[in-house]
């Protein structure tokens, strides 16, 4: 399930990307598989190790381009522990960024901007996730523990907000998108009942929707969502271009 449009990215053969809080590493193995040299961000080892193995095994059958890296760093694709505030790498290191959902949860957001502004090259795209302001505040008023929980979302952004930060930190704008209109349901779900009581038969059951919907990806569901997106998105994303030197 990807959050970002690659195409609007620029990813290609060759290209360095940084998945900055990669989680599982969904946004890290769509880059891998398209060619690009990959470094996969997080603090969380055992995401990582995990990170590791599926890099592994999508190497074992054969779902990696054979083409030869352009660059050293990363090196085609590599999963590293690090810290969003003073992120591991020189300057102008990558020429793609992903920040999917992890501002929110970063106190110190400027500086965090500041850091993937630095490790990006001139001219270089990122594209940053956070959660959408309207089903965000929903959930916040329906559950404080959504929020209220160490490594929870410390704010919700207003869209204005965001891309002003983007620019101060030298950031060219280059659209935006919504994504993930049939996930606020399911996170509204949740926090009725409360985020901690993740048995609940509602839950559950909408939970199972939307492995279906993921893994079968019906193309009239898609139709549905991609016009209930602009509404209901769970995500939003800013599409962004370093100012070139």
């Amino acid at each position: 399930m990807l959050t970002v449009d690659f195409d609007r990215l620029d990813v290609r053969v060759g290209s360095r990307l940084l998945d900055l809080g990669c989680g599982g590493g969904r946004h890290a193995f769509e880059a891998w598989r398209r060619g690009a040299s990959v470094a996969a961000l997080d603090r969380a080892k055992d995401e990582l190790e995990a990170v590791r193995a599926t890099f592994a095994a999508m190497v074992e059958a054969g779902e990696i381009p054979d083409v030869t890296p352009t660059v050293t760093v990363p090196e085609r694709g590599d999963a590293v522990c690090g810290d969003a505030l003073a992120l591991p790498f020189p300057d102008d290191a990558f020429d793609c960024v992903i920040a999917a959902e992890v501002l929110e949860h970063v106190w110190d957001d400027a500086q965090a901007i500041r850091e993937l502004v630095r490790v990006l090259r001139p001219g270089g795209r990122m594209a940053v996730t956070v959660p959408t302001r309207g089903p965000e505040r929903v959930c916040w008023a329906l559950d404080h523990h959504y929020h209220d929980t160490p490594g929870g979302h410390v704010r919700i952004y207003r869209q204005r907000d965001l891309e002003a930060k983007l620019e101060q930190a030298g950031l060219w704008l280059r659209g935006s998108a919504h994504a993930h209109a049939l996930h606020s349901p399911y996170w509204w779900l949740k926090c009725a009942v409360g985020v901690e009581n993740g048995d609940a038969r509602a839950v559950r059951a909408y939970h199972r929707f939307l492995v279906w919907q993921i893994t079968r990806q019906p193309q009239w569901l898609a139709s549905v969502e991609q016009v209930l997106n602009p509404v209901l998105g769970k995500s939003l994303v800013v599409y962004t271009q370093k100012v070139d030197r």
